[in-house]
């Protein structure tokens, strides 16, 4: 079943995406297709002591087409126009956050360039961004 994605404004995220240090903590392994599950973590929001946060967030790659398209096609073009454009599409599917981003598969360079664009569009620094990555499926 082809998902539609509901795109977010990255300013209705957590405040704590744009002012802390966050990782993006794999659920499953890279290999495991073109959904990843994942979340967004920081343990200490805002840099003043505060509780840890944690946000459910996958990686969606919108290429894959076989046995059927991973999305509709008005979906799949908003996520190649904006990664042309240096950004990423920011947004939900079946109520769980997602970055969607062109491609059938992810290695590390692809989920850090997703990461780094999630970053821009919070107004952090890149450099506030890690990812804790799996190996295998």
């Amino acid at each position: 079943m082809q998902a539609t994605i509901s795109d977010l404004d990255p300013f209705d995220l957590p405040e704590w995406l744009g002012t802390s240090d966050v990782v993006w903590r794999a659920e499953a392994g890279l290999r495991s297709g073109h959904l990843v599950r994942g979340r967004l973590t920081s343990e200490d929001p805002g840099g003043a002591g505060g509780a840890a946060q944690e946000l459910a967030c996958d990686l969606l790659a919108v290429d894959e087409a076989y046995p059927e398209p991973v999305v509709d096609d008005a979906s799949r073009l908003r996520v190649h126009q904006a990664w042309r454009h240096d950004q990423v599409v920011i947004g939900e599917v079946d109520a769980r956050l997602v970055l969607a981003v062109p491609g059938t598969r992810f290695d590390p360079e692809l989920v850090l360039d997703a990461l780094g664009r999630l970053a821009r569009a919070v107004g952090a620094h890149a450099e506030r961004y890690a990812a804790l990555l799996r190996l295998g499926r």
